[in-house]
């Protein structure tokens, strides 16, 4: 049963993406953490754009063929199998989410290439076992495998959030990559700050932002690959993504505006 008196933090974040599957009260409370930050559309679509050239990157570059994105939220656009199977139409995905309202719209996902497949597990980031064996399902976990955690490890507030990945990355083969991003108070830490406690008092599912020192710790014995940990509009940013000049008058590329969303990419040994 959908509660649409409640917000929900998957429905708010689509409302932030441009997404229409979000009631009155979701809207309200969006736009009211919107108010005391108003990064945070710019970062969720920054998160969005990182969530696909990293895909891309993956897929085309690495040859990956198997993606484990946890804390998918709600189908919106470019989603980690749309991305993947666009260049390889054999790859195949597992979405996680634990939200009722993910589930309710799980069809929107579930959808695959012939070649490739797609599955959704109704899990929390907080049982990884559980994520694991759901996910054996349909990913063969000989095979290198991309772990996505993208704005999710922020819900698990405390320390054990770091146990809760590393018993992720310790269930993948060598070869497998990490893509990891959370949120941060590098460039506007009062807004931020507002934000996570405006977002605490209203959803039912309360967040933390961390340092990044502390998102490095996400990253220990892995291979984090160029850039780096760094704003995820800084990761390998595209032409398209960039402010240039006249077609007449070329320059170079303006860096893109950095955001209070930290990420990288890293390669299990």
């Amino acid at each position: 049963m959908i509660n649409s008196s409640v917000p929900h933090s998957a429905r708010i974040w689509n409302y932030w993406l441009g997404g229409k599957d979000c009631y009155e009260i979701d809207r309200e409370v969006g736009d009211q953490i919107r108010g005391v930050n108003p990064e945070i559309v710019q970062i969720a679509r920054a998160q969005r754009a990182f969530l696909k050239r990293t895909v891309t990157y993956l897929a085309g570059e690495v040859g990956i063929r198997q993606f484990l994105d946890v804390g998918t939220g709600l189908p919106t656009f470019d989603n980690t199998h749309e991305v993947a199977q666009r260049i390889a139409p054999e790859a195949r995905i597992v979405y996680v989410d634990h939200d009722p309202i993910v589930l309710a719209h799980a069809t929107a996902l579930l959808t695959s290439t012939a070649e490739g497949a797609t599955d959704y597990i109704d899990a929390d980031l907080r049982d990884p076992a559980a994520i694991l064996e759901g996910a054996a399902r349909t990913l063969d976990f000989e095979q290198p495998v991309a772990l996505m955690l993208l704005g999710i490890a922020a819900h698990v507030s405390d320390d054990s959030a770091y146990g809760i990945v590393e018993r992720l990355v310790d269930a993948l083969p060598s070869g497998s990559h990490l893509v990891f991003c959370d949120s941060t108070e590098v460039f506007h830490p009062e807004e931020m700050r507002a934000m996570v406690e405006q977002w605490n008092q209203a959803s039912d599912n309360p967040r933390t932002n961390r340092s990044p020192e502390q998102l490095a710790r996400f990253f220990d014995g892995l291979e984090l690959l160029d850039p780096g940990l760094v704003s995820v509009a800084q990761w390998r940013p595209g032409p398209s993504e960039a402010v240039t000049a006249e077609e007449d008058e070329p320059q170079a590329p303006d860096e893109p505006q950095e955001v209070d969303s930290f990420g990288g990419v890293a390669r299990k040994a």
